[in-house]
């Protein structure tokens, strides 16, 4: 059996360590965001990109889900002695997750695409199952906020490092937009991965900042239609299990609970996988997919095994 997983940076890499537990790794493919990608001076980050790498080589900082478990901070550290305006990094970076960023960069200045460069990295770290950033051209996720500046409620266009990390969240969001989507194209092998899979799962990733910008791209959204999608919801109540989901949700007009996350997947999902403490009764008007109520809250790799195999045990029941 193949599996398509599209991702982001958290919850769907810690469904890709329960599913590595009951699939042989190679038959697992990742189509990974890219919309969050972003240049930090001379430094391009991939964040997701490496968190999908990093997870698969069992690497991952599960205390962050954001670099390399065991990591340390010198360069970082010795970078704050000279910082200055226009020369600071406010993501903390590790050293041996840096290293990866320097791979990345010296490739993509010399003019490789990135889904070349990850596909080195993929074999470097040993990992058999596939990693494709969906698309290699450049699309970037906007936030449209709106702060107050000298007594002025003022709207601004941010990049997401400069939303999430910068400003941690704190803005009012007005909108989010994809920029560049409309004339992406998908990877190759994305595309191929999709085609090939006997199912595909959206993970529990943020829909709007995380999956969002792989839907925005047209042949990747018009290869999935003829597809069984799985999408695991990333809300439980009325609240996101992590993250700023929420928030973000609201400013794209949907509401915060088991109906939004349908609606935000209404053309693509046949399955809707929500946590048994939803009330289902309450909230199933209006959702007109299969419903399959289990533990999504996933604390360690017990919960993590037993969603991977509630999602084939579902997949097998037809």
């Amino acid at each position: 059996m193949k599996i398509t997983l599209l991702s982001g940076g958290t919850g769907t890499p810690k469904l890709l360590q329960g599913l590595k537990r009951v699939l042989e790794e190679e038959n697992i493919s990742v189509v990974v965001n890219t919309g969050e990608d972003t240049w930090v001076g001379d430094l391009y980050l991939s964040p997701d990109i490496d968190t999908v790498l990093y997870t698969f080589a069992d690497m991952i900082n599960e205390e962050t889900w954001y670099g390399v478990k065991n990591d340390t901070f010198i360069t970082h550290e010795t970078l704050k002695m000279y910082e200055s305006e226009g020369f600071s990094e406010f993501l903390r970076i590790g050293d041996r997750d840096r290293a990866l960023k320097i791979h990345k960069t010296y490739f993509l200045r010399r003019g490789y695409p990135l889904s070349k460069v990850v596909e080195m990295e993929r074999k470097l770290l040993k990992i058999k199952g596939k990693v494709f950033p969906m698309t290699d051209d450049r699309v970037e996720t906007k936030i449209l906020v709106e702060e107050e500046i000298d007594g002025r409620r003022e709207k601004i266009l941010l990049k997401f490092h400069d939303f999430w990390i910068k400003r941690r969240g704190r803005a009012k969001v007005l909108d989010v937009f994809y920029e560049n989507s409309q004339y992406a194209r998908g990877v190759e092998g994305a595309l191929e991965s999709i085609e090939e899979a006997d199912l595909v799962v959206i993970g529990p990733s943020n829909p709007v900042t995380s999956i969002g910008p792989i839907l925005s791209i047209r042949d990747i959204r018009r290869a999935l239609r003829d597809k069984r999608v799985f999408v695991v919801s990333p809300i439980v109540g009325d609240r996101a299990v992590s993250g700023p989901a929420g928030v973000l949700m609201k400013a794209k007009g949907y509401p915060v609970n088991i109906y939004g996350v349908y609606k935000f997947y209404e053309d693509l999902v046949d399955t809707l996988i929500i946590d048994n403490r939803d009330n289902l009764e309450e909230k199933k008007e209006g959702i007109k997919c299969k419903v399959v109520a289990t533990d999504i809250i996933l604390k360690d790799m017990e919960d993590k095994v037993n969603l991977a195999k509630r999602i084939l045990e579902e997949y097998k029941k037809g």
